[in-house]
């Protein structure tokens, strides 16, 4: 037994001797290298006085204090397909009114209800432009690579709706055939709201393809099919009340698209090439839009 301690005795003195001897040798910084991997991070060590790149949470200091190390992170290598979720637009909607109105009103779609309240003109059908809206939900884009991720394919789907705002008595109605007319009674609401399921087809030119903090900007076409329309008023007389059915609407929307973005900020537009109601209307209505945005390329 007292061998036994006498042996851990003279080995915790030894131990304790070496401990003592490594702490107090020289650092040979040759044996050092500039640069550390670890993980998803390159550390890189820089002489001079201490400064880092990154939060304070990144902060170790050097135990030789001659060294400081810069933490960057390593952005992930571009991929050839990249998909965006859940894209949000918000922007204001318009139309660019081409109609012969003298023209139209000869036609089935225009009608007058009573004499009193007259034709629909370009007037009864100018719009509210602060309150005529635009707002889309993509359910998905992606974007292919084409070259050197500078140039891109963009495309997606999801859902356009617009909400045309009128101050005049305009009203829509689909029985008991599509018409449109001047009511009678004044709205404190009228808006007329139509919805498209769309896909989108976009070339992407992006400048600075390995960081998100450059100009990019993307130009093409879109196809929305129409899969709602209604107009909702609002007034003392009849409370709220909503007509849908068959508006004398173009089933299909094709219009150009475009987006611009700078860093995180993007603007989208659009411009409808085919009317927004049938030809049989006579009517020349072509929607276009302008807003911002929410996505992360």
């Amino acid at each position: 037994m007292k061998r036994l301690v006498c042996a851990v005795a003279v080995s915790l003195i030894a131990l304790t001797g070496f401990a003592q001897t490594d702490s107090t040798k020289a650092i040979d910084s040759t044996k050092i290298t500039d640069t550390v991997k670890v993980g998803n991070f390159i550390i890189i060590k820089k002489k001079g006085n201490e400064t880092y790149s990154e939060s304070d949470k990144y902060h170790r200091h050097d135990p030789w204090d001659y060294y400081s190390y810069i933490f960057e992170r390593r952005r992930p290598r571009n991929k050839n397909i990249s998909t965006n979720w859940f894209i949000f637009d918000l922007g204001f909607a318009n139309y660019r009114d081409n109609t012969n109105y003298p023209d139209a009103q000869t036609g089935p779609y225009l009608t007058v209800k009573r004499a009193s309240d007259g034709p629909v003109n370009q007037s009864t059908m100018h719009l509210n432009p602060g309150k005529s809206s635009n707002v889309n939900i993509w359910f998905f884009m992606q974007k292919l690579n084409l070259s050197k991720h500078v140039v891109n394919l963009k495309y997606g789907l999801g859902l356009e709706m617009y909400n045309f705002r009128y101050d005049s008595r305009v009203s829509f109605r689909s029985d008991p055939q599509p018409t449109a007319f001047v009511d009678s009674i004044a709205f404190t609401k009228n808006k007329l709201f139509v919805e498209y399921l769309t896909i989108p087809f976009m070339l992407n030119f992006n400048t600075t393809p390995n960081t998100r903090r450059g100009l990019s900007f993307s130009v093409g076409m879109s196809a929305g099919y129409l899969i709602a329309s209604r107009n909702k008023q609002i007034s003392g007389e009849r409370g709220k009340q909503k007509y849908k059915g068959d508006l004398m609407f173009e089933p299909w929307r094709i219009a150009t698209i475009s987006e611009i973005g700078l860093g995180p900020v993007r603007l989208y537009g659009s411009y409808s090439i085919n009317t927004l109601q049938k030809g049989v209307t006579k009517m020349e209505q072509y929607p276009y839009t302008v807003g911002i945005r929410f996505s992360n390329w």
